[in-house]
């Protein structure tokens, strides 16, 4: 979420407040919004599996493939959400005044517009957090992420499905684990947006 939190903020803040680049930066989002991410990422493991396996081990390679390839396909929600926030605030009295007294175009964006969207960026990244764990577990149940030994969720999942019939508990607590991480992760993100918002209850 790191990296899909820095792709997508300079591209929302750059997009937002750049009216040329805009247009190019915002087809850039929907050309990736459009990719199956699932198909996606069972394109890169195999390409790049042997390369940082070779230079990182296998469970460090594969841990930077599903990493990256997680990363650079989760930009594109957060730079929309950036870029909606940047185009009204850019217009603001405080922003305008800031740029009159010669405020340079890069701390106009480190000190003012960043700090001024913080608040849905924190928020989306939590629920991105949830999603991101989605996304590997469904990539581990049918045996397409870490090694056979390395153990996560969704290759638990995947050992214990033969077993279904006769022991129900091997499905039941993995299942569980993943069900509840992503709910508390979510409710974390509405959380968060609720203390941030000055609207909600008076603030």
């Amino acid at each position: 979420m790191l990296l899909a939190l820095g792709l997508g903020s300079r591209i929302g803040v750059l997009a937002g407040f750049f009216k040329r680049l805009d247009g190019s930066q915002m087809r850039l989002t929907d050309l990736f919004l459009s990719l199956p991410l699932l198909s996606l990422l069972l394109v890169m493991v195999p390409l790049f599996r042997e390369t940082l396996n070779g230079a990182f081990g296998p469970e460090k390679g594969i841990f930077i493939v599903i990493v990256v390839a997680i990363g650079v396909t989760s930009w594109m929600p957060k730079a929309r959400i950036v870029r909606g926030d940047v185009l009204p605030l850019k217009e603001r009295e405080f922003i305008l005044v800031a740029h009159s007294i010669g405020t340079t175009i890069n701390n106009l964006i480190t000190r003012h517009i960043l700090p001024n969207v913080m608040s849905p960026i924190m928020v989306s990244t939590t629920l991105g957090i949830a999603n991101a764990i989605i996304s590997e577990s469904a990539r581990s149940f049918p045996g397409l992420s870490f090694p056979p030994d390395f153990p996560t969720w969704g290759r638990l999942l995947n050992d214990a499905a033969v077993y279904l019939q006769d022991d129900p508990k091997r499905v039941f607590w993995p299942g569980l684990a993943i069900f509840l991480d992503v709910l508390s992760i979510k409710n974390l993100g509405d959380g968060l947006r609720d203390a941030l918002d000055p609207r909600i209850c008076g603030r």
